[in-house]
């Protein structure tokens, strides 16, 4: 496709990689299906392409930051992220051209580049995944005011300059009415939804299956504010207090509370019970999730995830598994009857619904039939897409009629 006025979108990320993001991915391939073109500026990998075409989506890489450990790492990260997203978006522009900025939390910094180019007459979509103000007290205890702040600042800034503003659920569309002054017409809920076509039930991994009776597992970012180690603590009251040694749990994903993670396991006395599987992608991804009986969800009672739509929980419901979580607005809101809850961060408790699942198979499968139904007819990605294209046809792009559709992306059905 040619280059074509009000057809182009610029995409800022910086939170994970392209095309690792769950949300910018498919938002990104959802807007390529409806006739724009789309540019992502996002950290990359070790041996991923400073630049690529991935599904019709253009992206350019820079080196990604090492996660902010501690108040100058964090600003160190984002002072990265910031300046080599700045630079590569002039090349998109000189070497593409763009019409709207669409720029992904956190950071919300990226206010900074939208403003420079608002004043070249770009529109600015703000997509708010995090409330980065709340999520930094999570990830540094108390934290800093000035920095709490600061970061109320950009919020604030980010949502006011943007044409049109984005967030992941009702919670955050009622907080940035009341706390940054939004009206209600220039929000639009655009849920995180699985995507069919990276998340599919395959055959077991005969490896892990063979390690217990019953497998637990999670999957995502394993940052501080993540709750694994409530997970690993209620593990050890499972495995020491409750007698349950027919467990195994495996953990998929990577993040800068890794090692803490790993020393607090062997501390804990279960490395031979639990499994850092580390960071994974395609099939071999798939043949994890494949085989876990229950799912967990340990993020903990707090404001940030009380507020937040986490997108394993759909996961877990798409994979017609059930799931342990801490008892969450938004997780509720999610997955509803697919999850049992445990209150107030009770790792007991949390402990004592595991084995609870564990000895009742049949439970078990009701709750995943809910959860996949629940996706089915409300919570999919095909479901979401459609509300994000209608942002930009508000903003009066040319989207194109005739376009393949985002149902399109759903024709993978699961092999059972």
């Amino acid at each position: 496709m040619t280059a074509t006025a009000n057809k182009r979108v610029l995409m800022l990320l910086e939170n994970n990689p392209y095309p690792q993001d769950a949300r910018v991915r498919p938002e990104a391939r959802a807007l390529t299906d409806a006739g724009l073109e789309v540019y992502v500026i996002a950290p990359g990998r070790q041996k991923q392409p400073w630049h690529e075409v991935l599904d019709g989506v253009h992206v350019y890489r820079y080196p990604q930051p090492r996660d902010g450990g501690g108040l100058f790492g964090y600003f160190w990260e984002y002072g990265v992220a910031l300046t080599a997203a700045g630079l590569l978006s002039l090349l998109v522009l000189f070497r593409h051209g763009f019409d709207v900025i669409h720029a992904h939390n956190p950071p919300d910094i990226f206010v900074i580049i939208a403003g420079f180019y608002r004043l070249l007459g770009k529109r600015f979509i703000f997509d708010h995944h995090d409330i980065a103000p709340e999520m930094y007290f999570e990830r540094f205890g108390n934290g800093n005011r000035l920095v709490y702040r600061i970061l109320l600042f950009f919020e604030r800034r980010s949502c006011r300059m943007a044409d049109r503003l984005i967030v992941t659920n009702d919670s955050y569309k009622r907080l940035d009415m009341q706390r940054n002054g939004i009206p209600a017409d220039r929000i639009t809920v655009v849920r995180n939804g699985p995507d069919f076509v990276h998340v599919v039930r395959v055959a077991e991994d005969p490896e892990l299956r063979a390690k217990a009776d019953t497998i637990v597992g999670f999957v995502g970012a394993i940052g501080y504010q993540d709750g694994l180690d409530h997970l690993l603590r209620a593990l050890k009251y499972l495995v020491a207090d409750l007698g349950r040694r027919d467990v195994y749990c495996v953990i998929v994903g990577d993040g800068d509370a890794m090692q803490y993670l790993v020393e607090l396991t062997r501390e804990l006395e279960l490395d031979d019970y639990v499994w850092f599987a580390g960071f994974r992608t395609g099939e071999a991804l798939c043949r994890l999730l494949s085989t876990v009986d229950i799912f967990v969800a340990p993020d903990p009672a707090n404001p940030y995830s009380d507020q937040s739509t986490m997108i394993k929980m759909m996961e877990h419901m798409y994979l017609e598994r059930p799931t342990v979580a801490f008892d969450l607005t938004e997780h509720r809101v999610s997955a509803g009857e697919a999850a049992v809850y445990a209150s107030d961060n009770d790792e007991h408790e949390f402990a004592q619904l595991i084995a609870e699942l564990m000895d009742d198979p049949e439970r078990r499968e009701r709750m995943g039939q809910i959860g996949r139904q629940r996706i089915e007819s409300e919570l999919a990605w095909h479901h979401q897409a459609r509300k994000l294209v209608a942002v930009y046809e508000s903003l009066g792009m040319c989207v194109a009629a005739d376009s393949p559709s985002a149902e399109a992306n759903v024709a993978v059905e699961l092999t059972k």
